[in-house]
């Protein structure tokens, strides 16, 4: 597992570069060994090395160049055939063999792929999920404290969010909380993570962002917010607390406390507002 997790961290090129290198060996080893050994379980190597890290487009041509080098070993090594046109069969048949191979790891991929992301997102919104969001926060916390960088953590509540269930139905609710899922998405950055932690209830993660700039981000998402809101016709708005740590706190449950705590108090004070703290040290 470590090994394959070493091999996705090189570059494309890199392996492309290994990819080919190891088809030239097989190559070589194959011709000096004589045609009485098969090498063909060994060109798999290459192609599913190809496939899985680069992509299917690189594995289709990785299985191109491993059928030629071995047909050309293959002519090399032979005096003679039956009938001509054998080597060319031969070949075509290992190049088939190679470029179902590589469709096969191609789609397995891209399938292993799309259920990751599945597993990671909310089903309803799209916004990450509970578990993708502790995940993602333990590395930036521990970031944060590491180099001492800025983070800034905000907890959303979509106010009265039960009236629109109750008057214009659950599907309503639903597009609801996915427009405001795409709105927030529309101010973020690749680095940023937006998600949903229950019910009406959203995180955002800015990492690397200190006091004023997630000041400018929160009011210009409470801002389109609202407008969407309105053009939507749905009678809600957003109390937002969010909290600025130039050392970020140990444990995630403490930033989510501390901000969780701003924002009921901004419930309690009126809602439709945005009470952003900045805290020098993690709070004891």
């Amino acid at each position: 597992m470590h090994l394959l997790e070493e091999i996705g961290r090189q570059s494309k090129g890199r392996l492309i570069f290994i990819g080919l290198s190891l088809v030239l060996f097989l190559g070589i080893a194959d011709f000096l060994t004589g045609p009485d050994l098969s090498f063909l379980i060994f060109y798999l190597i290459p192609v599913f090395l190809v496939t899985w890290f680069v992509g299917g487009r690189a594995g289709a041509l990785m299985s191109l160049i491993s059928a030629t080098v071995w047909f050309s070993e293959d002519v090399l090594s032979r005096s003679s055939y039956s009938h001509p046109l054998i080597p060319y069969w031969n070949a075509a048949v290992k190049l088939g063999f190679f470029l179902i191979l590589t469709d096969f790891l191609s789609r397995l991929k891209a399938g292993l792929e799309r259920e990751k992301a599945l597993a990671r997102s909310d089903e309803l919104t799209g916004a990450a999920n509970r578990r993708a969001f502790l995940e993602s926060a333990a590395i930036e916390l521990y970031r944060s404290r590491r180099y001492r960088h800025p983070l800034t953590f905000a907890y959303l509540d979509v106010d009265n969010f039960k009236q629109v269930n109750d008057r214009l139905g659950h599907s309503a609710g639903d597009a609801l909380l996915r427009a405001m899922t795409q709105t927030v998405h529309d101010h973020l950055r690749a680095i940023d993570l937006f998600a949903r932690l229950g019910g009406d209830e959203f995180g955002l993660l800015l990492p690397e962002t200190g006091y004023g700039p997630a000041e400018i981000v929160l009011r210009k998402i409470q801002e389109s917010l609202l407008i969407a809101m309105e053009k939507n016709g749905w009678p809600v708005t957003f109390s937002i607390g969010a909290v600025t740590w130039t050392a970020a706190p140990a444990a995630i449950d403490e930033m989510i406390q501390v901000a969780d705590g701003l924002m009921y108090s901004v419930k309690n004070g009126g809602k439709n507002q945005i009470r952003h703290e900045q805290l020098e040290e993690p709070p004891r």
